[in-house]
Order: C-alpha cells, then structure tokens, then sequence
C-alpha cells in the first residue's frame, strides 16, 4: 500500500494488462495450431464442411472457402508445422507466418468477401508485428538427417490422412473396395495419380486433390530441407581445445568428469574473463551441457550466464546432466533453474581400497581364479604403449563393442590412444598361452582419463567375448592396485542411476511407493543396465557422490531425457548394422557388465 490507495492484485494487473510480452510467442503458437487443427478437419471430413463450427472454421486464417478441401488441408498442416516454430521464438517461422497471414487476409477477401476473415487473419498478424523482437531465436544446428526424418513422418502423416480422406465419403464411394485398394489409392494419389477408388458425383476430385496436395506438401518440405545451406552443429576447435586443456591443468582435480569436456563433438562457451567454460551438445532443440563447469569456481556464473545466453539466443532448452552437487547449487542460484538427484558415482580413494576382508570376498575369488587362468594384467599411461600396441588396443576396443553405435556424452571421451591424451590411462589383459588372435594376446580394456594430478575417471570397457568372465573386475583390482605407483589416489567408477532408490527400496521396512519404483527400475534394467551397473560398482566398496540433473521445468523433462539418450546413443538414425554396405554383423553381448560405453544411462 502507497499513499493511502490500495495495491492492485498482482492477477488483476496482468489480466488489464494482457499477457506478458515473453508469453506472445506461445499463444501465437496455440492459435496457429488450433487454426490448422481446424482447417485440417474442414479438408477432411464432409461433415465438418457443413457445421456449425465450420462457419467459424472457414473465417479462420489459411481457410479459403472456394478452394474446399485440398487447400485446407495443406494450410493446416502448414499451420501446424509453424506453430512449433512459433513457439520457440524462431525467426524463420515467424517469417513464414507474416507472409502466409497476410495472403490469408487476401484469400477470404478475394474468393469470399469475408471481412470477418480478414479481421481475424490481422488479429493474429498485429502480435506477431508488435512482438517481433520475441522471435529472434537463430536456427538449430542441422543435417540433411532433417529432410530425411522430414520425408519419413510427412509421408506417414500424409498416408494416415489420406486413408482418413478416402474413407470419409462411405456413402458416395461405388462399390466395397478392401483396404489394400484403399491403401494403394493413397499411394497413387500422393503422386497425383487416379486410384482404384471411385465415387460418385465431384467427390473423385476432392479426394483427388486431396491428396495430391498432401503429397505435394511432402515434396516441397523434403526439398526444402535438403537443398537449404548447411547449418552444421558446432565442434570443439584447436584453440577451444587448448584453453580448455589449460584451465583442466589449473582446476582439473575438482570435477571427475572435467576431461570428457574434450570431446571433440561438443561446443563450448567461455566466461567473459576466459577463466571458466561450459561444453555442451545441441540435440533435438536441447542444450545439453554435461558435469560442472570447468575452471574456477569464482568465474562460473560468468561461463553460465554466456550459456543460458546462448540457449535463448536460439530458443534451446538449457539442461545440464551429470552436475556435482556444488555445481548444482551454482546452476539454480545463477539461473533459477531446478535440480533433480539423478544418481551416484562411485569413487574408490586408493589408500582404502584392499581385497582382504569378508565384504571382499567375492571379487577377491574371481581375481584369483583368473589369474589362475593363466591371465596377467599391465597399467599403463598411454604414453608408454607403442603405436602397434595402440592401434590394436583401438581395434580391438571398436570390435568389442556390444552396440551397433558408440555410446557416451556426458561421462565418455569418445576415443581411444589419441597422441594428446598421453595422461590417460590403459589398463589391458593378456593370456600368453592362448592361441593368437587378431589382436594378440589381447583379452579385454579398460580405458581412464586424467581427474586432475592425482585421479583417474573410468571411461570404457571392452572384453574379448570368448574371454573367461571377470575381466572388468581384474582390470580394475589391477588398476587400483597399481595405482600408488602411477600417482593416482582415487579413481572414479561407473555411475549408477536411480542408486539411493535401489538401494533403499530392498531394504527391510521399504514403503509401497518406494518397492514399485524401485521394481519399475528393475524392469528398465533389462535395457539401460540400471540395476546391473549399481551391483557392479557396489563390488569395490566405493564412497558415493550424489550427481544431479538440472532443468528449466518439470515439463522439459520427458524432452531433456529423450535427448540425453540420443547423445548418449541409446536413440540413433543410423542405419542397422547389418543393413550397412560391408559392416559385419555384431554379436550380442553377453550377460552382464561387458559394455563401457557410457557411464550413464
């Protein structure tokens, strides 16, 4: 209260005010959609045509009366593909809108003499003139993969309304054609070309035109994608590399996972000062950065700040996966963003760790038995392997593999023996009486990249699949156990998530909720190795450090987790394998934890 008159409720203010300017681009969005939703039903079903709610329809933006049906269609589908656009603020979209309103205006006027038409078409043109600073977000990074994925879903779209078109006139249709006649009319009438289907009166054409408007649509769209300039996403550069190698030198010892920020696929941003940056990954409109920050703690938010500034540059959800505690606190507080705990890793401190003791027991067995296999280990830094040594060790690391595509973002490096990570680690096993293969006496590798001066972080696992089980747990006894030697006083393992829920929800005393998330978790393991990597990493008795996931809101969720798993490889556009012109077909894994790809599910 100020001077005696009363505050005006914040609700109240807003409501005589209108929508706030940063909300303009979603409304804008929902009406164009629900316009194209509109004008797809008046194309489609007859009835539509003659209701009530088409008298409103045919008013709407992109309907233009005379036309009927097939330019309907084709402008709500247009309205459909812009409103997404719309939505995330970008330019291109709002470009496209601006045109195609004002010919919409032109159309009622022109064909109908509608005013009403008119009127509307403005009425959604004047936000889109008044806020056009709203939608200034620059375009995604893309490939000709877009025009390919654009052809595969407008096609399907295209055939599913198509049959919807066919089948909506069941009364001036001759005949009782199967649904394998009505198929392949579609099918022809996407290429404009007369099907097997026939009906009475002028109803062939609307169908016809119908449906070549549809395949003409998916034409002009493919096209469109394919032959525009190339947008590629961003890679880390040599210089990038080498400031980023210096600030690793200074702060590299805080986070674990402050060296898979060299994957050369990710793109990096610098705090003003140059003392800190964020790497990140633009997948599906998601700006996917990964652990903390690298550099110094002061110069975080700096580094911060030129990310988020980035993401909305481009209308990208910001999203951070795999952050340390510390750096989820300066996440939320530098952002306003939320935290969610997404699971743990696993460190094991050197002077701690020994084989002796009954919790042990265990691992210590499979150790000896191998051993007494006829098996022997050998650590060493990268710098120390011949090249012959390096290139089999590659080799036989890309064959191992248990996936058709490498796995990895957030918590893999994505190459092996590479001359500028002489610092990494090479843990490998031998069996010296056994036949010679293609890789020698090559058994199985484990590969770990520095954790500043004193540490290493595990970055892949990969095993001969004729070797005798156990391989990864001797490669890792083996490199803790040689680990004073090298320097190195902890090492980081793989990352379990969801681990405090499985933990907890098998112990005695476990609530309901707690037991069905935790057997959910379970039934998911059969494919991400959830409940399998927690076991495996439990074996040798590590400490746990929480790791946390960062969001913008609950929402983004179910998107920032589709698109961690597409960066991840667990979602691919790439062909099968046995489909690739000279790839051999891969094995399956076997049973257990064989496959290092990717820390985190």
């Amino acid at each position: 209260m100020s001077g005696g008159v009363p505050a005006e409720p914040t609700g109240l203010r807003r409501v005589l005010r209108g929508p706030r300017p940063e909300n303009v681009p979603v409304l804008v969005g929902r009406a164009c959609a629900l316009v194209g939703l509109l004008d797809i039903a008046a194309g489609v079903f007859p009835r539509f045509r003659h209701s009530r709610m088409h008298a409103l329809a045919e008013v709407l933006p992109g309907s233009f009366g005379p036309f009927a049906a097939a330019l309907s269609l084709s402008a709500g589908v247009l309205l459909l593909l812009l409103a997404h656009g719309l939505k995330r603020r970008k330019r291109r979209a709002w470009r496209a809108a601006v045109a195609l309103l004002p010919l919409g205006a032109v159309a009622q006027f022109t064909y109908r003499h509608s005013l009403l038409g008119v009127l509307i078409s403005l009425a959604l043109l004047a936000p889109l003139l008044r806020h056009r600073d709203q939608f200034a977000a620059l375009p995604d990074p893309r490939s000709r993969w877009r025009a390919l994925a654009n052809f595969v879903l407008m096609s399907a779209g295209s055939l599913v309304l198509g049959l919807i078109v066919v089948n909506a006139h069941p009364h001036r249709m001759i005949g009782d054609p199967s649904l394998a006649d009505r198929i392949t009319h579609v099918l022809y009438g996407l290429f404009g070309v007369e099907g097997p289907v026939d009906y009475r009166g002028h109803t062939s054409w609307t169908v016809a035109f119908s449906l070549g408007a549809l395949g003409l649509l998916t034409a002009v769209t493919t096209i469109y994608l394919a032959l525009r300039p190339e947008h590629p996403a961003a890679r880390l550069t040599e210089d990038d590399e080498t400031r980023l190698r210096a600030l690793l030198a200074r702060h590299g010892g805080r986070d674990s996972l402050g060296h898979f920020a060299l994957r050369r696929d990710k793109a990096v941003v610098f705090s003003p000062s140059g003392k800190a940056a964020v790497t990140y990954r633009v997948v599906s409109g998601v700006m996917l950065a990964s652990g903390d920050p690298i550099g110094d703690v002061e110069a975080w938010p700096g580094a911060i700040e030129r990310f988020m500034d980035e993401a909305r540059a481009h209308s990208w959800t910001p999203a951070v996966m795999g952050c340390s505690e510390t750096g989820g606190e300066v996440w939320t507080r530098e952002t306003g963003l939320d935290a969610l705990e997404l699971g743990d890793e696993a460190v094991v401190d050197v002077a701690d760790f020994s084989l002796a003791g009954r919790a042990m027991r265990n691992v210590r067995q499979m150790v000896k038995r191998i051993e007494r296999a006829g098996y022997e280990t050998r650590v060493r830094r990268v710098a120390d392997l011949s090249d012959a040594e390096l290139d089999r060790v590659r080799r036989a690391a890309d064959a191992w593999r248990g996936t058709d595509t490498e796995r990895g973002f957030s918590m893999a490096l994505g190459r092996v023996g590479d001359p500028s990570d002489g610092d990494c680690l090479i843990a490998t096993a031998h069996k010296q009486d056994a036949e010679p293969g293609e890789y020698g006496d090559l058994k199985a590798v484990l590969h770990f990249v520095p954790w500043g001066a004193d540490g290493v972080s595990l970055d892949l696992m990969r095993r001969d699949r004729a070797a005798d089980p156990g391989m990864n747990e001797l490669l890792i006894v083996a490199a803790l156990q040689a680990a004073p030697r090298l320097g190195i006083a902890r090492v980081s393992l793989n990352f379990a998530m969801f681990r405090a829920a499985l933990a907890r929800g098998e112990k005695i005393g476990a609530g309901p909720v707690l037991r069905a998330w935790r057997g959910l978790l379970v039934f998911l393991s059969r494919w991400f190795q959830i409940e399998s990597l927690y076991k495996f990493n439990a074996k040798f008795r590590p400490r746990w450090e929480p790791r946390f996931v960062v969001y913008r809101a609950s929402a983004d969720l179910p998107r920032i987790g589709f698109a961690a798993m597409q960066a991840e490889g667990f979602v691919t556009l790439a062909l099968p394998r046995f489909l690739r012109r000279g790839a051999p077909a891969r094995r399956p894994c076997p049973h257990g934890v064989t496959e290092r790809g990717a820390r985190a599910a």
